[in-house]
This record gives structure tokens, C-alpha cells and sequence, in this order.
């Protein structure tokens, strides 16, 4: 008896993704090999070379480069504003997809549009914004340019769509019986929501959360003109890279770039695992 390999009724087996050989999931292996190339060559190959780069002196000159008085400092403000900006995201970047998801309002589709214009908008232009607003002639008497307080504003504009639009589609596909349940049996609506709702959201909001971190520690142009670049006071991570490159420092501007992605690859791993854990919590109680 010959064994079927085929489709069912046997129709031919269907073609993979860029080619007859299916493997896994449906995807050849030219498919998986044309991923890798492009991956390689627009991801893994650039992070080797500042990797490289950055330990050309050596590990002592590595070392020496990141426990400069000023990168520490630069890096200090920079996971300091940072992890503001993202706890900041996480409440009212809930809130608001909340909000999108749950009520009817006039101005609704406006207000959906412009949760992506930080997308669109070069960040210099936000930066430049931001100065006319809440600079030295600020229209509204509110100066904070070359302050912490500012770059918590700009950077918390850049980052703002990474929450919403992680939770957005999640509040779409929640089923909204399983709330009515709890309320028709006496739960009340903060239970309802801690005990039904956030456990769900819990993996898209921690998400949302680690992407707005990681943009915010490496964002520049928002932060170039409100900022004011002060050294110690609110002179970040990428513009001590722009000032090491300036002064023809490259591999202390490699080093405190390398620094930068371990902090972003550890956080969102660290993320993942949590998200991951909690998913598998869920399935388990289901």
C-alpha cells in the first residue's frame, strides 16, 4: 500500500512560499534562505561591525569608553527618562485604545488618525514644535527647553502609538460575554476588568511598553533642540554618540552604542519571557 503525500483527494501537494520543497509552516527553503540573507545584511551585519568597532582598543578601551564620567551619565538620563516615558505609555496608551475600542465619541476616526502621525512626522519636526511651544517664547508661559521634564514630553510623543496600537487590536477580539458574565453575577467593574481584561491585555500592553522603551532610549531628533544637550543634565545617550563621532572619538561612540542594544535586547528578551509565562498561565487555567 503506497502511502498518500499528497493533498487530500490527492491534489499536488502545494507549492511553499518561493518554491515547490515545503518544509515547516509551508515556507522552502529558498524562502527561508532569502529571509536570513536580508536579515543578515540589514540586521546582524551592522550590529557586528559596531560591535567590532567598539572593541578595536580592546576590552580595557571598551571599558574605559563606558565608565566615562560622561557616557554614565548620558546613559544614566537616558534609561531614567526613558523608563518614565514608558510607565507614562502604559496607563494612558491603555487608556486610550481603551477609549478607541470601547466608546462612540464625536471626532473619533480624527483622534484614531492622529495616534500614527508620530509615525509619519520626522522627529526634528516634533523637536522644533515642541521648542516653539515650550520654549523661551513659549505662547503659553511654559518654559521647559534644556530640561528632563521636556524630553519626557518629547520623547513621550514619539513613543505614544507603541501601546495603543498593541492593545488596539486585542480589545477588538476580546469577548465581551465573558464580561457580561461576571457583572450579571455580581462583579464589579474594576474585578471585571483586573480579573478578565488586563490578564488578556497583560502580553500586548508589556509589549507595547518594551517597544516604547527601546525607542526612547535611541531617539535623537525629537529630543536635538528641546533637549539642549547639556552634558550630566539632559544630554542623552545618542547625542553623546554624536558628540564622541564630532570630536573623533568613534570607538567611544561604538562602545556607547553597543551599551544602547544590550539595554534594548534585554528588556524586550526579559518582556518576551514575561508575556510568554503569562500566555502560558492563561492557556493552563482555560
Amino acid at each position: 500500500m503506497s502511502t498518500q503525500v499528497a493533498g487530500s483527494a490527492g491534489s499536488p501537494a502545494p507549492a511553499g512560499f518561493l518554491g515547490r520543497g515545503k518544509t515547516f509552516s509551508g515556507v522552502s527553503p529558498l524562502g527561508i534562505g532569502v529571509a536570513a540573507l536580508w536579515l543578515s545584511i540589514i540586521v546582524l551585519l551592522p550590529l557586528a561591525a559596531i560591535t567590532v568597532q567598539s572593541f578595536t582598543d580592546g576590552w580595557s578601551g571598551f571599558w574605559d569608553a563606558v565608565t566615562d564620567p560622561n557616557a554614565l551619565d548620558a546613559l544614566g538620563i537616558t534609561v531614567l527618562v526613558s523608563v518614565v516615558v514608558a510607565l507614562i505609555n502604559l496607563v494612558f496608551g491603555t487608556i486610550i485604545a481603551w477609549v478607541l475600542v470601547r466608546d462612540d465619541f464625536w471626532g473619533k476616526g480624527f483622534v484614531n488618525a492622529i495616534i500614527d502621525l508620530p509615525f509619519a512626522l520626522p522627529t526634528i519636526v516634533a523637536s522644533l514644535v515642541l521648542l516653539s511651544l515650550y520654549g523661551p517664547n513659549s505662547p503659553i508661559d511654559i518654559q521647559l527647553n534644556a530640561t528632563k521634564p521636556a524630553l519626557i514630553i518629547a520623547l513621550t510623543f514619539v513613543t505614544l502609538p507603541f501601546v495603543v496600537r498593541q492593545v488596539q487590536p486585542v480589545l477588538l477580539e476580546l469577548d465581551r460575554d465573558v464580561e457580561e458574565a461576571a457583572v450579571v453575577l455580581g462583579a464589579s467593574n474594576w474585578t471585571t476588568f483586573t480579573k478578565i481584561v488586563l490578564p488578556a491585555l497583560l502580553p500586548a500592553i508589556l509589549t507595547g511598553t518594551g517597544l516604547a522603551f527601546t525607542r526612547a532610549i535611541g531617539e535623537f531628533g525629537s529630543v536635538v533642540l528641546i533637549g539642549g544637550n547639556i552634558p550630566g543634565e539632559t544630554q542623552v545617550a545618542s547625542q553623546y554618540i554624536q558628540q564622541q563621532i564630532e570630536i573623533d572619538e568613534p570607538v567611544a561612540a561604538a562602545a556607547v552604542s553597543v551599551m544602547l542594544l544590550l539595554i534594548a535586547f534585554v528588556v524586550l528578551l526579559g518582556l518576551r519571557l514575561v508575556s510568554r509565562r503569562q500566555r502560558i498561565r492563561e492557556e493552563a487555567d482555560q
